[in-house]
């Protein structure tokens, strides 16, 4: 039925502000921006005169997980949610780093809101393997992740 995931989007409060975060303090790969308005969004999107701006990005050239979007909604903006790890909904996007440690650094730095200091795991005994992981936040709240794999 499914043959592939095309991008995970995420509705955001203020693109422009969202792409420099996505784009500077996360590195990743400005694609490109589309703006949506007439009939089939109105039908798509569930609302009336809906107007979107909806940016792409991509992780690098060698990437094999699908884009992300980033969607704000013009003129009506959508209603803030607080992002919780423990509410059912989409917990989180995940990034895999080479050094994990270097990019809370930088996110200290940058001061992007991170939930601990990373952390280490040791899965070998389920069959996986051992990682280094971090929750932090976007600009909306929106949580995201970064897992290092530890060979």
């Amino acid at each position: 039925m499914i043959s592939n995931i095309l991008h995970v989007g995420l509705t955001v409060s203020d693109l422009d502000k969202s792409i420099k975060f996505y784009r500077d303090i996360l590195g990743l790969k400005f694609i490109g921006e589309i703006f949506m308005e007439g009939k089939e969004t109105d039908i798509l999107f569930a609302r009336e005169n809906c107007k979107a701006r909806i940016a792409y990005f991509n992780g690098s050239d060698n990437m094999f997980a699908p884009p992300i979007e980033l969607i704000q909604f013009v003129e009506d903006a959508a209603t803030p949610n607080i992002a919780d790890l423990h509410k059912i909904s989409i917990s989180e996007v995940c990034f895999k780093v080479d050094d994990i440690d270097a990019v809370y650094k930088h996110f200290v730095d940058n001061n992007v809101e991170c939930l601990s200091e990373p952390q280490p795991f040791d899965f070998t005994a389920y069959g996986f393997g051992k990682s280094k992981a971090i929750y932090f936040k976007d600009p909306d709240g929106i949580i995201l992740e970064l897992i290092e794999e530890i060979l």
